[in-house]
């Protein structure tokens, strides 16, 4: 893995910049060791809280994932653990898919198909639940109490002004957006 680290209002440490390598590192045995994967590793802090972004692109695919905790430390340790859960999920759909090439004997090379089935992830999409609700007319501040008060990320309403339907949803900033249509 070739390591990519930066830092944005923060210095990046010798210590800092071993641990990342050394936890990141542990997600190659994952991957087959002729690739070399190169990693972008981004860190910033901001409001005493440190931020870490870890991209990593590979063929067809681009792993990505971000963790925001008070301790550096804590968070390169749960940006290891998104992505680990990330590879683990895509390289079992890919198994699975590459188990259906071969039991249809049909020949693909694995390059090809890598290629194939990376594009054809992105159409696998699998909704495991409906929700069904009826929508209550109420203004935007109305929507943002009931979403905090359900403790969720997001909600959906009746704008009681226009009769359109709405978003409201929490910022990673921690203030609040509002999705209208046009």
């Amino acid at each position: 893995m070739n390591f990519n680290i930066r830092g944005e209002n923060i210095q990046v440490t010798d210590a800092l910049r071993d641990y990342v390598e050394k936890k990141v590192g542990r997600l190659d045995r994952y991957f087959d060791t002729s690739d070399s994967i190169e990693v972008n590793v981004t860190m910033h802090v901001l409001r005493g809280e440190g931020t870490i972004e870890v991209t990593m692109p590979m063929t067809g695919v681009i792993i990505r994932a971000e963790e925001t905790d008070a301790d550096m430390y804590a968070a390169i340790d749960f940006v290891v653990e998104k992505l680990e859960r990330q590879i683990r999920k895509h390289k079992t759909k890919l198994n699975r898919k590459l188990r259906l090439v071969a039991n249809s004997r049909v020949w693909v090379p694995d390059a090809e198909a890598a290629a194939t089935l990376a594009e054809e992830e992105d159409v696998d999409i699998d909704i495991v639940r409906t929700k069904r609700f009826n929508l209550k007319p109420m203004d935007a501040e109305e929507a943002v109490m009931q979403m905090d008060m359900l403790g969720h990320s997001f909600f959906v309403f009746q704008n009681s002004e226009t009769n359109d339907v709405n978003v409201v949803y929490r910022r990673h900033d921690g203030k609040y957006g509002l999705i209208e249509p046009k």
